[in-house]
């Protein structure tokens, strides 16, 4: 690191006045929750640089355990030329740190600013603020009430295992109702997870609640930021977060829970309300409410899986008892929940997407998106030259043959992973449409956001395209992959392959083996030139409209 500041940095800040105050200077742990934590529980530092004089704090910033001394130097400058509000800009008459490197470093760097540096084993001012960081932290409310923590660690993990988001759109509302808890409303639990992205349940406190959402967050009012959108929720939610490889538990009341085997998934309990905002916590009447609706929708999806799998949703009652968590379990009491879906709830939301569920389509509409199974996996990527002989040669495989000249390092292949019925279904689809003819990527635009996409499209042998999927073109992985792609499909001569995967709830996912595999479909890369579309805009809803 240098020891010196540039000339010109050194000229501006003797252009600053010294005043006879002396300051304190510091860098230390914190566990993040009275000053924000960093992102993913990473271990972080706080600096502060303090007016003793004063008792003001001229300036404080976080940083990684791993930052060198430099960024002591930073907000030192930024403490002289940019201090906290009401501090004025000014140079001090000394300095004092309770580090000995530190104060090398700074007698070095501080050179021809007449500011003395020393040493002090005892910071006052800075000691009294960490004191006063650590007592609110230790104020803090336990995520989870103490009593219930271990039976909705367990509940959370059948939950994920269970995956309803496989079989429940977020579309498809279940109205929930605790009569044995008088204070709790009637619930509406909304499943979220269909994009493959982010899982979790929402329970809505009042319908009026979830339908002013839905409104909002269909486009109604282009004015209000996400931000205002998300908050005029009144729920309790449970959100899954996945991919934690390297997480620290900074705290031991740290709101995230580990549901899955290896640790890399995790569940989250809160409330938002308009008035008060996001709650990463809630109290043992709340936890009860939660636990009983979630316990009673896990028996209802259970119950009804195959059903929903069908994507039939009519009206279905039960009524289920559930065994009160706190209780001996030699107790023999109940609590009954009342679960319902709501099938007309599920239709007016349709309507207000678009989907008016009648027979006389726009026969103009030349872009169709019901191929693709919900919660499929998808991605672009390639299939070694080895799998594609064992796949041509499988006797369980369903096998589109095409001309190809095998070079590079394999096909390049979009796969889609699917759970086996849907895979098996979306096989039989293809083959009445024709089979596969092609696929490329098209241009397409959001005109609210100006967002540019790259859309997915398949050609049918029936002549008929199909979107598999919107891809922001702007976003490095898929730039990455497109990139990739393209490339081995000029080492193909421009073919490529669609290759059908079971397996997607289960550890395969993304990875599917050879096992997995029950579809392979070898056919052309298409240009945007022989899609034959043009540019296409998205229109409120869902749907693609060409220009």
């Amino acid at each position: 690191m240098t020891s010196s500041l540039p000339s010109s940095t050194q000229h501006r800040l003797q252009q600053l006045p010294q005043i006879p105050s002396v300051w304190e200077g510091d860098r230390r742990p914190f566990n993040g929750g009275a000053l924000g934590e960093r992102e993913e529980g990473e271990g972080g530092e706080c600096i502060l640089w303090v007016d003793g004089s004063e008792g003001l704090v001229r300036s404080m910033d976080v940083i990684p355990e791993t930052a060198g001394m430099e960024t002591v130097v930073r907000t030192l400058i930024r403490a002289m030329e940019m201090p906290r509000s009401p501090a004025p800009p000014c140079r001090p008459k000394k300095i004092v740190v309770r580090n000995r490197e530190l104060q090398f470093l700074l007698r070095g760097i501080l050179q021809g600013l007449n500011i003395s540096v020393e040493y002090q084993a005892q910071l006052p001012l800075i000691d009294e603020l960490f004191r006063t960081f650590d007592t609110i932290e230790d104020r803090r409310p336990e995520p989870i009430p103490a009593k219930f923590d271990a039976p909705l660690k367990k509940l959370a993990r059948e939950i994920w295992h269970l995956a309803p988001w496989e079989v429940l759109t977020d579309l498809d509302i279940l109205a929930i109702e605790i009569p044995s808890l008088e204070e709790v409303p009637p619930l509406y639990a909304c499943v979220m997870g269909m994009l493959g992205e982010e899982y979790g349940i929402i329970l809505y406190r009042s319908l009026d609640s979830l339908k002013a959402f839905r409104e909002m967050a269909m486009g109604e009012d282009n004015n209000q930021s996400l931000e205002q959108i998300f908050l005029v929720q009144d729920c309790w939610f449970i959100n899954y977060e996945q991919d934690f490889q390297g997480r620290t538990i900074a705290r031991d009341n740290d709101p995230f829970l580990p549901v899955s085997d290896d640790g890399e998934t995790m569940a989250i309990f809160g409330s938002i309300h308009p008035l008060e905002g996001i709650r990463p916590f809630i109290d043992e009447g709340e936890a009860l409410a939660i636990y009983c609706a979630l316990e009673g929708l896990a028996h209802f999806v259970k119950a009804h899986y195959s059903y929903f799998e069908s994507e039939d949703f009519d009206l279905i009652t039960e009524e289920v008892k559930v065994k009160h968590p706190l209780k001996p379990r030699t107790s023999k009491e109940r609590l009954v929940v009342r679960l319902s879906t709501q099938p007309d709830l599920t239709a007016e939301f349709l309507l207000r997407l678009g989907f008016d569920n009648e027979d006389d389509e726009d026969e103009d509409d030349l872009l169709e998106d019901d191929l693709i199974p919900d919660n499929s996996y998808m991605s672009l990527g390639m299939v070694p030259w080895e799998l594609v002989q064992s796949l041509r040669s499988s006797p369980v495989v369903y096998y589109q043959a095409g001309e190809f000249r095998q070079k590079g390092d394999g096909m390049p292949v979009l796969m889609i992973q699917t759970s086996r019925p849907k895979a098996k279904d979306l096989i039989r689809r293809l083959q009445q449409e024709g089979e596969i003819a092609g696929l490329g990527f098209n241009e397409g635009q959001d005109p609210w956001t100006e967002t540019k996409y790259d859309l997915g499209i398949l050609k049918t042998g029936a002549d008929k395209l199909f979107l598999f999927g919107e891809f922001l073109h702007d976003a490095p992985a898929h730039r990455q992959a497109k990139k990739n792609w393209e490339r081995r499909c000029r080492d193909t001569k421009g073919y490529c392959a669609v290759l059908i995967a079971m397996g997607v709830t289960g550890q395969s996912k993304g990875r599917p083996e050879l096992r997995h595999m029950l579809g392979y479909f070898e056919t052309r890369f298409l240009t945007p030139k022989e899609l034959g579309l043009g540019p296409l805009r998205m229109s409120l809803g869902v749907d693609f409209d060409m220009d």
